[in-house]
Order: C-alpha cells, then sequence, then structure tokens
C-alpha cells in the first residue's frame, strides 16, 4: 500500500502551476457525451476521479481519445446503453452526472448509486426532484437510479437547500428539454459556471449562472466544440494553507484570484501576505499567526472543502480559533489524526474549537478522505521530524502529481510503499 513519506520543518518557497478542476472537468465530461459529434476538452486534471468517469464513459460505447495527459476528446454517438454499473464508478460521487447527461440526451438512464468521500450524506433527493419536475418517471431499483421519460419539458424549479450536484444534473437534463427551465436557489460554485459556459459553447442556451437564478431555453441538439476547464480552486487553496502552515513565501500560478477571495480573506486576517496578479496568489508567513473563526457556506462563502486544511494551520497559530462545518456533517475525522501530532482541536458537533499549538512532532497517521488527507500532508510538512500518511489512494482522487509538486516547493515527502522504502527516505533525508 503507497502512503506519502515526509520530513517535515522547513518551509515551502517557490513556485507552482495550478491543474484544471477537478470538479469542473467531471461535471463537463458527463456533458460531453450530449452531443454526437466530437468535443475536444483541455486542461484536464489526471487524477482518479476523471479517469474513472472516463472509464464509465467509455463502458457505455462512447469514444475516449487521449489525445495527451491533459486533452481529451470524446465522441457520444456510438453510445449503444443507457446502464453504467461499473464496479469503479461506485466509487465517485460524480458518477451521478451521468444521470442527468443521459437523460437529457437519450430521455432514459440507469445509474449505479454513487459513492466518492464519506464525509457525511449527500442525498440525492433534489437531484430526482428536479427530474421529476421536468416530466421524467425516478425510481431506484437494484442498487441504481433509474430515470425515464416520454419526453422533458421545463418547469420552474425550486432547490430547497443550495446543492452544487442537483444543480448541475438539471442543467444537464433540462438543456435539451422543451421550453424554458428556471432553477431558483441555485448553486453559483466557478464549476456550476465552468459547465454552463461549456454547454453554451455546444449551442446551449443557459442565462444566469453565477447567480441563484439560471435560466435555461431547451434546444433541439447540441454540437462538438473545444474547451479547456478552468483552474482549481482548491487545489490553489491547498497550496495557500501549506504556504501559510509551513511558513513558506509560495507563488500559486494558473488561478482565478477572484475564486479564491474567500481563502485569501482569512489568510490576510490571520497574518500572511497576500499579493495578487491577474493569474497569480502569493501567499507568504514570515511569523507565527493569529487565530479566527471560520464557518463553510456555499460559494462565495467559504469552501468545505477548504475546512481541514485551515484547521491544520488554525491548530499552529496564536490563539484559539473556531471552524464551523455547515456542509457536511463527517468533515472532522481527521482531528483524530491531527491529535497525535500535538494538535489540541476539542469537536463538538459541527464546531471545532482549535488552541493553537507551537509546533507539530512528525506521526503516523491515515488519510480519511480526499481534502483531510491533503490536510495532513500539509501538517506533516510542518511538524519536526519524520510522518508517514497511509491511504493516500484518497489524496489521489484529486491532487495530480501532489507529492511532486511540494518537492519543487523544496519539501522532503517521497511516495513509498512498504517499510524498506520508508527507512531509504528517512536514511536519504536524514
Amino acid at each position: 500500500m503507497e502512503q506519502y513519506a515526509i520530513k517535515g520543518g522547513s518551509p515551502l518557497v517557490g513556485e507552482i502551476e495550478i491543474g484544471g478542476a477537478k470538479n469542473a472537468a467531471l461535471a463537463i465530461l458527463a456533458a460531453a457525451i450530449m452531443t454526437d459529434e466530437t468535443v475536444t476538452i483541455e486542461n484536464m486534471p489526471d487524477v482518479r476521479d476523471t479517469n474513472v468517469l472516463l472509464r464509465a464513459i467509455e463502458s457505455v460505447g462512447a469514444v475516449v481519445n487521449r489525445v495527451d495527459r491533459h486533452t481529451v476528446q470524446i465522441n457520444g454517438s456510438t453510445i449503444n446503453d443507457v446502464v453504467i454499473e461499473d464496479d469503479y464508478i461506485k466509487k465517485i460521487r460524480a458518477s451521478y452526472y451521468l444521470l442527468g447527461a443521459l437523460l437529457g440526451k437519450y430521455k432514459k438512464a440507469q445509474v449505479v448509486l454513487p459513492g466518492g468521500c464519506n464525509i457525511g450524506s449527500r442525498p440525492i433527493d433534489l437531484h430526482i426532484k428536479g427530474f421529476k419536475a421536468l416530466g421524467a418517471d425516478v425510481r431506484i431499483a437494484h442498487g441504481l437510479i433509474v430515470a425515464e421519460a416520454e419526453r422533458l419539458v421545463g418547469n420552474h424549479i425550486y432547490l430547497d437547500m443550495v446543492s452544487v450536484g442537483a444543480t448541475i444534473n438539471i442543467i444537464m437534463a433540462a438543456v435539451m428539454a422543451e421550453g424554458q427551465t428556471i432553477i431558483e436557489n441555485a448553486a453559483k460554485e466557478p464549476h456550476v459556471v465552468d459547465l454552463a459556459n461549456f454547454l453554451n459553447s455546444m449551442g446551449a442556451n443557459i442565462k444566469g449562472a453565477g447567480t441563484d437564478v439560471i435560466r435555461i431555453r431547451g434546444v433541439s441538439k447540441l454540437h462538438k466544440t473545444e474547451y479547456s476547464v478552468i483552474p482549481d480552486q482548491i487545489e490553489a487553496g491547498t497550496f495557500m494553507m501549506a504556504a501559510a502552515a509551513t511558513k513558506g513565501d509560495v507563488t500559486i500560478k494558473n488561478v482565478i484570484p477572484k475564486h479564491l477571495e474567500s481563502i485569501s480573506a482569512k489568510l490576510l486576517e490571520i497574518g500572511c501576505e497576500i499579493e495578487e496578479s491577474d493569474d497569480a496568489v502569493r501567499v507568504v508567513a514570515s511569523k507565527r499567526l493569529n487565530h479566527t473563526h471560520v464557518k463553510t457556506l456555499p460559494y462565495p462563502g467559504f469552501p468545505t472543502d477548504m475546512q481541514p486544511q485551515i484547521a491544520v494551520t488554525l491548530a499552529l497559530s496564536e490563539g484559539t480559533s473556531i471552524v464551523t462545518e455547515s456542509i457536511f456533517e463527517n468533515r472532522f475525522k481527521y482531528v483524530d489524526e491531527l491529535t497525535r501530532m500535538g494538535a489540541s482541536i476539542k469537536v463538538e458537533g459541527n464546531t471545532a474549537i482549535i488552541d493553537g499549538v507551537p509546533k507539530y512532532t512528525g506521526a503516523h497517521v491515515s488519510a480519511p478522505d480526499l481534502r483531510a488527507g491533503a490536510a495532513l500532508v500539509i501538517a506533516g510538512l510542518a511538524a519536526d521530524g519524520f510522518s508517514v500518511v497511509d491511504d493516500i489512494v484518497y489524496i489521489e482522487r484529486g491532487y495530480e502529481d501532489f507529492d511532486a509538486k511540494l518537492r519543487r516547493l523544496g519539501a522532503d515527502i517521497e511516495k513509498v510503499d512498504g517499510e524498506k522504502a520508508l527507512q531509504k527516505f528517512k536514511l536519504k533525508v536524514g
């Protein structure tokens, strides 16, 4: 089983390039099958989740051509099945995007109930409510979500709560429905906007993405396009926190600074220096940081996907910080692991009370999920001595070349497989 071996204690310094946004890429890859013409997608991150989704797209007969590591061409004209029950697809949450895409195009779809990180319940009732409002019959049978419609007709859909997944799925189901669909209380996340821009480049008629009211006028068909995925705000934010926690100086390139505003604001608040340019953000932490309060909220609020990373940073800051998780109920599972490294954190319900400590000490820890895994790596980089992070398969779901990028910033980190390789690493870095 592969692990990350880390020798901490050195500040991260240098420049790093951010890849394409995983969450945007997953929605865009699913939507690419909605035309019978060839779609070219650039700046696609080469991570486990995107690769699993591409495999599922191939399993129903679509043609997938990997032009290079970050470019893929998809042609959906050869799709011969609307049932997706590949064992691999169960492991990723975004499998349900194929429901909206297949239902929108073929008026029927069957997709296995999704998995992903165990960070709390992510019910699909809002997705089902949206599909039903468009005229589909939806049921769950034999572990599959089955959706079918004679025809899809636009409707006025109010989402009881802001849901990125439901917003994306309803957009895909509605782009070729008859008439107009209005989604109220829609998610405003950058990857929702990216999907809408992608579909519009294929001939869809979507207005209002990025606001809480999205209007979609159905079109009869979609056509080919070439499209580049936006940069990953969560990967960028993770490196920003790594710079802060290790008292480093890191310039993060190929980003959209506007997408990072909630993260930049908190780092400024706790004492980091932030420099922004058109497509880069520099984070400098020259002294011990201060405490603050953080509450996760839908975009443009502080992202739930950045909660473990800021908690790791605040646990090294002066004073008492409070982190409130308002999106997922299981998002503090990393706290026990962080405590082994010397953190002082008490969890009460959906709130973590963090008393800052001067330093972490290296320990053997396990990644409970994708973002918490990345946060534990940051903790290892900031800690005195050696750390080992297990279950890095979670981290590889959403970060491309994570260890290699960190090495470029001067980190002592290596992917090892077994005790022998671990000892070798320890000898090498002393």
